[in-house]
C-alpha cells in the first residue's frame, strides 16, 4: 500500500517513536498504550517509517495466512 494511501488511515501528532527515540519529537501515531501494573500508562507511538514497515509486514502476515489484509489497525487485537 502506498504511504499516500495508508498514512492518513492514523492519527498524526508530535512524539516520540519507540524504534528511534533519538529523533526526538517527531510526528507519529499512536500504536498502543501499555497498562504495567505497577506505574503509570506507557503511550507507544511510532514514526511515518515505523508505520509503513509494521503495515508491510502485517500484509505479509495476512498474505501467508490466508487473512483479508485490513490496513490502519497497528496496536489492535486479532
Amino acid at each position: 500500500m502506498e504511504p499516500a494511501e495508508l498514512l492518513p488511515l492514523y492519527e498524526w501528532a508530535a512524539g516520540t517513536c519507540f524504534r528511534h527515540p533519538g529523533l526526538g519529537q517527531v510526528e507519529t501515531a499512536h500504536l498502543k498504550t501499555l497498562h504495567p501494573r505497577t506505574g503509570e500508562e506507557l503511550d507507544i507511538r511510532g514514526c511515518r517509517e515505523c508505520v509503513m514497515t509494521l503495515e508491510a509486514q502485517r500484509e505479509r502476515a495476512a498474505v501467508r495466512s490466508g487473512s483479508v489484509y485490513e490496513p490502519g489497525h497497528l496496536g489492535c487485537s486479532p
